[in-house]
């Protein structure tokens, strides 16, 4: 039976320690082997799941019509913020805040311009 306690293999003669040396050593070349078959099982893996992906599926809604619908939603987000603040808060009209001259005098009055 081995022992994992280092000091009886000082305690034990040159042969012993010398044949438990060679049986770690083997040990260490089974690990490894077996870690290479492992290596190669995953890497034949990887290359059948290579071979799959361009056979997947097909988008329904594509990614740049994606993008567009979003666009346009913060688009119309901005366009209702701009109306309710300016026609609710503001005590305004809510349609003067997508005027241009609403936004003419509101940018001369930010840098300090008067008409």
């Amino acid at each position: 039976m081995q022992s994992n306690n280092p000091t009886k293999e000082v305690n034990q003669g040159p042969a012993k320690r010398k044949e438990i040396k060679q049986q770690k050593q083997q040990q260490k070349t089974a690990a490894a082997k077996s870690a290479e078959k492992a290596n190669e099982n995953s890497d034949q893996k990887k290359e059948k799941r290579i071979w799959k992906l361009p056979s997947g599926r097909r988008r329904i809604f594509p990614i740049w019509l994606r993008l567009v619908v979003v666009l346009v939603l913060c688009a119309l987000a901005l366009i209702c913020g701009l109306m309710f603040g300016y026609g609710v808060l503001g005590d305004g009209k809510p349609t003067d805040a997508l005027e241009v001259s609403t936004w003419e005098h509101i940018i001369n009055i930010v840098t300090g311009k008067q008409e």
